[in-house]
């Protein structure tokens, strides 16, 4: 072979090693990438050719698949999609997926390799999708919904011995199953959802921190109970009405000015919402271990999964003593989501004991066997205050139920404690307030309900905004229905 003969051999073949190499590295090292790239049209056909597992509530399925004439062979239905899509999110064709149907996908549509049997493995086919189990009780989902139909507003249920996720309202909502095809229909509503002005699209229960205004009072009253401010909610304090702030010739003044807010014990505080009181406590105990006590509730935690993660609630930090004062009131930069209030209500109801949140009660394969299972978990450490002071509040808390400004969360045959809240709105609180109210139900035989509540009703006279009066009968609704 004569010399540039040879050179052109041996410049093939190492375009060949090359060739060989680059479809090596493809097939091998790059595979799943390509495999789960979303812009890869073989994801979607693999993902939708065949039917979806389903997400349960009560053991029932809210979800379905439906056969199509596209090349993608199936799409995800849903029923009731209205008053489950805080709790499932949605499946599109077109547009992407979030919460448990995006968290739980590979389940669902039969990729994840914990479905797979050794065939499937070998022959390289994906296996029936499996299903997702939620802890939803679909009678307090329902209670919820109905109590807030015509609201803006959110809803959060809890069993305090498990941080079983009962009920996750949020309103208003939409049908995820109008736009889980490809057609010209599915791109509409997507269209009409995005530009609503209400945006039903966010689930307020996690993902809008607002200000919880007097419902946050009793994260300061459970400071001043545990770092022994005061040793009892009968215990008189040491509180002027009104109230000037610190440093300043403002002076706070309590919404029912007949009230009996001037040295007045923490029950009769909270019963009546005095600000003058909870202002100078939380100046008193400064704001550093008002924080400290808030991020034991989980305020400023930035990590609460559900799964499907929270919006972070925020205790602020960097505050003049007038700014503490009104951060003990939950205004300020106080912002909440009714997850953690929910949160709070809960450690209290549990003898202080605080348990993680928890939407999913276990994974299914195609046949029902069990995956995986998700028991109760303390929430970092589990203690969020004693069980001294967690006794003490509740009882402060029926208090507010049976005399004061709770009387609309009365349940007869059951013990109700709660806190009301409206928070101030916009720019020197010229906007709706919001109206919160956190709860709790007992039944005399071991069993517990924590409720949190908030509407954010724009149409609502501003005189008729009340955590009573707008809030509170949806918290009685769904802690009726939890303990029916």
């Amino acid at each position: 072979m004569n010399k540039p003969l040879r050179r052109a051999s041996i410049f093939c073949l190492a375009l060949i090693v090359a060739l060989m190499g680059w479809a090596t590295w493809i097939q091998g090292a790059k595979a799943g990438e390509y495999k789960e790239d979303p812009h890869n049209p073989r994801v979607a056909i693999g993902k939708y050719a065949a039917p979806l597992g389903n997400i349960l509530v009560g053991g029932e399925p809210v979800t379905g698949s439906a056969a199509t004439s596209s090349t993608l062979k199936y799409k995800r239905t849903y029923k009731d999609g209205p008053l489950y899509a805080p709790v499932t999110g949605f499946t599109s064709q077109i547009f992407g997926h979030n919460q448990l149907e995006s968290l739980y996908g590979d389940l669902l549509d039969g990729s994840d390799s914990r479905l797979q049997s050794p065939a499937d493995a070998l022959t390289r086919t994906r296996a029936k999708g499996g299903d997702v189990a939620t802890t939803i009780d679909p009678a307090v989902q329902k209670a919820g919904y109905r109590a807030l139909d015509g609201k803006k507003g959110a809803a959060v249920a809890m069993d305090p011995d498990t941080g079983r996720i009962l009920g996750m309202v949020s309103t208003p909502s939409y049908d995820p199953g109008t736009f889980a095809g490809s057609d010209g229909s599915d791109q509409k509503a997507w269209k009409k959802m995005s530009a609503d002005p209400d945006h039903p699209e966010v689930n307020r229960a996690l993902r809008q921190p607002l200000p919880p205004g007097s419902t946050f009072k009793l994260v300061v009253a459970a400071a001043a109970l545990e770092n022994g401010l005061y040793s009892s909610v009968d215990e008189p304090t040491h509180s002027p009405d009104p109230y000037t702030l610190p440093h300043t010739r403002t002076k706070l003044t309590n919404e029912n000015r007949a009230a009996p807010c001037k040295n007045a014990d923490i029950r009769t505080a909270l019963q009546y919402s005095c600000n003058t009181v909870f202002a100078k406590m939380a100046v008193d105990l400064g704001k550093d271990k008002v924080k400290a006590q808030a991020e034991k509730f989980g305020f400023n935690d930035d990590k609460v999964d559900t799964p499907v993660r929270a919006g972070k609630s925020v205790y602020p930090s960097d505050m003049d003593e007038a700014q503490t004062a009104l951060s003990g009131i939950g205004q300020f930069d106080d912002q909440a989501t009714p997850l953690q209030m929910a949160m709070v209500s809960s450690a209290l109801a549990n003898g202080g004991e605080l348990k993680k949140p928890q939407m999913v009660d276990k994974l299914t394969d195609g046949g029902g066997n069990t995956v995986q299972d998700f028991g109760p978990a303390a929430y970092r450490g589990g203690k969020a205050v004693s069980a001294h002071t967690a006794g003490q509040l509740k009882s402060a808390m029926q208090t507010v139920v049976d005399k004061g400004t709770g009387s609309g969360a009365k349940i007869g045959g059951l013990t109700v404690g709660g806190k009301t809240g409206t928070a101030q709105h916009g720019v020197d609180n010229s906007g709706t307030p919001y109206a919160w109210f956190v709860s709790y139900a007992e039944d005399g035989k071991g069993h517990r309900v924590a409720v949190a509540v908030m509407v954010e009703d724009g149409h609502a006279a501003r005189n008729e905004v009340s955590g009573n009066g707008l809030a509170a009968p949806t918290a009685r609704a769904m802690m009726k229905a939890a303990l029916a």
